[in-house]
Parts: C-alpha cells; sequence; structure tokens
C-alpha cells in the first residue's frame, strides 16, 4: 500500500482529519495550498478534492477562475494517481487538456476517477477529471496525463 494512502486512512480516524491530512499535502506541494483544498475522498481509482467559493480564488467577474479549477484537478488527480499506482513506480504529470463548460458560480467538488484504467502497466495513463458545482451542474472536464514508470 502506498504511504500516502495509508496515512490518509490513519489520519481521516482523527478530528478533522481530512483538514490535517489536505495540510501535509500542502506542506509538500505548496502551490495546491493558494485554492485551500479540501481531500475528501482517496482510495484507489477515485479522489474526490473540494473548494469554497472565496475571494481568493475569483477572477474579475466573481466566477471561480479557471486555473484553481486546473489546480485542484490537478490534485485530485495527483493523489488519486499516487495511491493507485504500483509501490515500485513513479508518477509523473505530463499534460492537461480543460473543458470550460459553464461558469462556476459555487463551492466546488473535483472527482478523479481512474476505475478503467490499468495502473499494473508504465507508459501514459488518461486521467479523467470533473468539477462540479454545488447544484450538480458539471463546469469542468480535464484530462490529465500521467506517466507511469516502474522502478
Amino acid at each position: 500500500m502506498r504511504k500516502n494512502l495509508k496515512t490518509y486512512r490513519r489520519i481521516t480516524k482523527l478530528p478533522f482529519g481530512q483538514h490535517l491530512f489536505t495540510f501535509i499535502v500542502c506542506r509538500m506541494a505548496p502551490y495546491f495550498s493558494s485554492i485551500k483544498p479540501l481531500v475528501t475522498e482517496l482510495k484507489p481509482g477515485y479522489s474526490s478534492v473540494s473548494i469554497k467559493k472565496r475571494r481568493r480564488v475569483q477572477n474579475h467577474i466573481k466566477t471561480v477562475h479557471a486555473i484553481a479549477m486546473c489546480n485542484m484537478a490537478e490534485l485530485a488527480a495527483g493523489m488519486m494517481t499516487d495511491v493507485s499506482v504500483p509501490v515500485k513506480s513513479r508518477w509523473l504529470p505530463t499534460g492537461m487538456s480543460v473543458q470550460y463548460l459553464k461558469k462556476a458560480k459555487t463551492d466546488l467538488v473535483a472527482v478523479a476517477d481512474g476505475g478503467n484504467i490499468d495502473w499494473n502497466t508504465d507508459g501514459d495513463k488518461l486521467v479523467p477529471v470533473s468539477v462540479t458545482d454545488t447544484e450538480g451542474n458539471i463546469v469542468f472536464l480535464a484530462e490529465i496525463t500521467m506517466n507511469v514508470r516502474f522502478t
């Protein structure tokens, strides 16, 4: 089992465990802290990350900025990839394609679903991420290329 998955399972049993786990992740990769995310679920093949709509993630028209959604999508995909790949492997995001479907006017949840990906082979994996608003509307879609190599 990957270290991040062990840590997530252990820490989330504590009060405010999701917040503590997210804090640790953002200390390791500080740019993610710019959106104040919360890792709400993490397991092999699946991850979800939420953000609140607050001033720090808004653009000039008072919607959630496109790059904030890219940031949360990369966090969700990266965490899901990390707990899905075999222990003796390494991964690196190498590309991202995105579609902005609607204005993001509320809090958001990004879901990375890698359930249909074969994590036991190396090479490029296309990780789908969807971002939904509080009304259940998909506002953003991403496909993040993760390069997986066995060590």
